[in-house]
């Protein structure tokens, strides 16, 4: 096979990755054209209806950003970040705390949204500058919040993972426990927008928080993600049920994105989970490839690598989307070349692994979402354990990765069917 033809398969390949990690805005332009730059704006926008955004601001900054300029983007979220932070300190001035805790939520989601871009350079000092404001933010406005949110750090491997233990209220009274983490780039301050939010008013506990890859954990502890996720599930667990106001016997893994794949891994082997969710599912994370034999063997020889990773670098430099996908892989698996990163993903499958879980399962799938058409339902059918298939359509509104844009809905469905299962005793 001819060169050419193995670096055409990549190419695709990474096509299909990059909107496995981060999105897939095919079905929806929103102010711009690029996958990645459209679907960032939706995810900003969209925790409108948790506290995390404003309509207006939102597009007021889209709408100042020259499409394409990383800079440009980091620099029209900062700004706006900025503005809301203050804005934030101001009303506390004024004791004003309702109006405080929603220009910090809100500033703490706009933090987040102009770090995005900037991992070409790993090196970037506003990496953690950038993510330190978004959680500063969240604390700030956690601390006015009209229930406990409180930061936590979890025991693990000689060191604490990251959290936050968000209680219905300060009764101390024994609540099932909804375990939450994000994927390939999220952080534990919107998964309060995303997730928690709707699960507390349910009546659950809520248990965030960030693993190796992940939010901080990468940033500032420099521990990349690794494919054997029941060995951060584990000690999480271990500390939930050393506090009194879990229920041992009600507790939930929930996974997003690229957690579709990490939360089922964990639940394979962690038996103290009583329901695991896939946001979506995630059978092999590898399989995207498309590639044989010969072409697996090929990206194994230096030769190959080499070949690849020119190819690879010299889109980055014309394709914004692309650009991200693979910077973010390097960045948060802490490869050295982007065929370094590629190999890595090989070892997150669940092949031989789906059939050890045994506990309710809800695999996710988003129709507009078409990074891994059928991963979903590949998980889903190998499954053995007591399972739901549950599809997010395009007549609703909620095609996109995760749901995004569509909160109310996505919650309302997930937490319907994790109600049946945990609460007023309906589950075991």
């Amino acid at each position: 096979m001819k060169v050419i033809s193995r670096l055409i398969n990549i190419s695709a390949w990474l096509f299909g990755l990059q909107l496995l990690m981060a999105g897939n805005s095919l079905s929806m332009e929103l102010i711009f054209k690029d996958t990645q730059y459209s679907f960032q704006t939706l995810r900003a926008l969209g925790y409108s209806v948790s506290g995390g955004a404003d309509v207006g601001e939102v597009l007021k900054t889209a709408s100042s950003i020259t499409e394409g300029d990383d800079e440009s983007w980091y620099r029209e979220w900062m700004k706006t970040a900025e503005q809301r932070e203050k804005a934030g300190h101001d009303f506390l001035a004024r004791d004003r705390r309702i109006s405080a805790r929603q220009e910090f939520f809100k500033a703490s989601n706009y933090y987040r949204a102009a770090e995005f871009f900037l991992h070409t350079n790993p090196k970037d000092p506003r990496i953690v500058s950038a993510w330190e404001k978004s959680r500063d933010c969240f604390l700030k406005g956690a601390e006015l919040a009209d229930h406990p949110i409180l930061p936590v750090a979890i025991p693990f491997e000689g060191t604490t993972l990251p959290g936050y233990f968000c209680l219905v209220d300060n009764s101390g009274a024994k609540r099932p426990l909804l375990i939450v983490h994000s994927g390939f780039d999220g952080t534990a301050e919107e998964l309060y927008l995303e997730t928690a939010y709707f699960a507390i008013k349910r009546g659950y506990n809520v248990l965030i928080f960030e693993g190796p890859g992940q939010g901080g954990v990468i940033r500032v502890q420099k521990i990349p993600f690794r494919p054997n996720w029941e060995t951060v599930v584990s000690p999480v667990v271990d500390y939930a049920v050393s506090r009194k106001e879990v229920d041992p016997k009600r507790m939930a893994l929930m996974g997003i994105s690229l957690g579709g794949y990490l939360a089922p891994r964990a639940a394979a082997f962690e038996k103290r989970i009583k329901a695991c969710i896939a946001n979506g599912g995630v059978y092999d994370f590898h399989l995207a490839s498309h590639l044989n034999q010969e072409e697996e063997k090929y990206l194994d020889t230096q030769k190959g690598a080499e070949e690849i990773d020119q190819a690879i670098y010299e889109r980055m430099k014309s394709d914004a989307s692309f650009r991200w996908t693979m910077a973010n892989g390097m960045f948060t698996f802490q490869a050295q070349s982007p065929s370094a990163w590629l190999k890595m993903t090989r070892s997150y499958t669940m092949k031989n692994v789906a059939q050890k879980i045994t506990c309710s399962t809800l695999i996710i799938d988003s129709e507009g979402d078409n990074y891994l058409p059928g991963q979903a339902k590949m998980l889903y059918d190998v499954l053995t354990c007591p399972k739901e298939f549950l599809l997010f359509t395009k007549e609703e509104g909620a095609e996109e990765h995760c749901q995004m844009g569509a909160m109310l809905i996505s919650n309302a469905r997930i937490l319907d069917w994790l109600d049946d299962l945990m609460m007023e005793g309906k589950g075991k």
